[in-house]
């Protein structure tokens, strides 16, 4: 095992056993290097390493924190590892997000507020009828970022955020090159709202299934 892969691993069992809590202030690098039987070099770039991920907080002046290693902070890498992907793998990612994302939705509905329901329901008003592709697609996204917000399931909400960069792309793609793409969009949201007015977790459940298979059928046929 390479040293600095040493180091990531004696510092994640410190983390995993609850030697360090999240919050916690790393002992001082000459310290914990002696204690770990490691160089000073392939601790700081261990250190290096977990900051990138969100493990752990370097903090000029201060020091070395954990990180809350709330799972939102911690999946935040996903998002960036997933925009090196592949133009042939986009069908991969949707048919992941095909998975989660009606799950979310039915879980939504036993959860998400009046409030919450009316926003979204002003959100679709202010769009109108006939949105650009650019306001279609930022719309969706938050349209669906909210109803996966009120699931209640942040590492659910966490996944989905980190899988919207190729998605997000190929709706764009769709809007551009397919006719009825944004009346059926708008369509498609307004029947999942109602769905979670009437706290229909099946219903729910099936027009988001419907919604993100209609991209990925038109992306499978175009590729």
């Amino acid at each position: 095992m390479a040293v600095t892969d040493e180091a990531i691993e004696k510092i994640k069992g410190m983390i995993v056993s609850g030697a360090l809590r999240p919050g916690d202030r790393l002992p001082k690098e000459s310290e914990l290097a002696s204690e770990l039987g490691l160089s000073r070099n392939s601790l700081r770039e261990a250190v290096r390493a977990l900051s990138l991920i969100r493990i752990l907080d370097v903090r000029q002046g201060d020091g070395t924190y954990v990180t809350s290693l709330d799972p939102q902070l911690l999946l935040e890498a996903l998002s960036f590892v997933v925009d090196f992907h592949r133009d042939d793998t986009v069908l991969e990612f949707l048919a992941v997000r095909r998975i989660l994302e009606p799950a979310a939705t039915a879980m939504a509905t036993s959860r998400i507020s009046e409030a919450e329901l009316d926003a979204l329901g002003a959100q679709l008003d202010a769009l109108g009828t006939e949105p650009s592709v650019e306001e279609l697609v930022a719309a969706d996204l938050e349209f669906h970022r909210g109803i996966v917000q009120s699931s209640g399931n942040s590492v659910l909400c966490s996944l989905l955020d980190g899988l919207s960069g190729p998605t997000t792309r190929a709706r764009v793609w769709r809007g551009l090159t397919q006719e009825d793409a944004v009346s059926r969009t708008l369509h498609e949201h307004r029947a999942i709202l109602a769905a979670l007015r009437d706290r229909d977790a099946e219903a729910a459940r099936s027009w988001a299934t419907v919604h993100i298979a209609s991209v990925e059928q038109w992306l499978r046929s175009t590729l």
